[in-house]
């Protein structure tokens, strides 16, 4: 009996060096890179459609800015800051819940939106029509109750979106974005809970840039695959990033 049990822990032990452990390594190794590299990030809302979608899985660059400890917020290197017009991957100051939006204010900025028109440091920003090819991937229903311009910010053309019919803050500021903080703002502008709220985010809350679409699920059609939408940059069809 007694070698019987010798024997089942010696080939336990066998296996657990042989097959366990590697798996284990390669794993933690997986995720450390995942946690200090790159990610994706799921879209479980509309704040910034029409460039992200709801059902959207988008590749988040997290060494674009930094590089931090694995699992944490710790930066251990820098070497550049968000930049206006992009859209990054950060952690709300309301709750802690990773959200999408667009970068709208450096830290010394003065933000203000009136009646939906967004003015930067007095300058109001220009808006000219959408190209179509933007909304090629929205549904029919929102197009109706959503109106659709192309606004420029600093040379980087996004697509933004507005649902008259809905309660919003169209107005605000102006203000004044803190020394290392940034404003954020959604492309959904009447329907996107962000710094017109919770106020400016800051630095060390940010986790990456967002890339590109990885995949693309339409949750209101039985979660078919939106194929056009895979492996595509964001802002499609409103120009290059610079």
């Amino acid at each position: 009996m007694t070698m019987q049990k010798t024997s089942w822990r010696v080939r336990l032990g066998q296996a657990w060096r042989r097959d366990v452990q590697p798996l284990l390594a390669l794993a933690l190794v997986l995720f450390s890179l995942r946690s200090s590299l790159a990610d994706w990030n799921d879209v479980p809302t509309g704040s910034m459609a029409p460039t992200v979608l709801i059902g959207d899985r988008i590749v988040v660059n997290k060494v674009a800015y930094d590089l931090k400890l694995p699992f944490t917020t710790v930066r251990l290197a820098q070497w550049a800051g968000p930049a206006r017009g992009e859209i990054v991957v950060f952690y709300s100051p309301h709750d802690g819940r990773r959200l999408v939006k667009r970068v709208i204010g450096l830290p010394g900025d003065t933000i203000e939106l009136r009646g939906n028109q967004l003015v930067i440091n007095a300058q109001p920003v220009s808006y000219d029509s959408l190209n179509e090819k933007a909304l090629e991937d929205v549904s029919s229903a929102d197009r109706q109750r959503q109106q659709y311009a192309r606004e420029l910010l600093d040379e980087r053309p996004h697509a933004v979106a507005a649902a008259p019919l809905s309660l919003a803050r169209r107005d605000y500021g102006p203000t004044v974005v803190p020394e290392g903080h940034y404003f954020m703002m959604g492309d959904n502008r009447d329907e996107s809970f962000d710094s017109r709220y919770f106020g400016p985010v800051p630095r060390r809350q940010i986790i990456g840039r967002a890339e590109a679409v990885a995949f693309s699920l339409d949750r209101q059609a039985g979660w078919v695959p939106r194929w056009a939408r895979t492996f595509h940059s964001l802002d499609k069809g409103l120009g290059d990033r610079r």
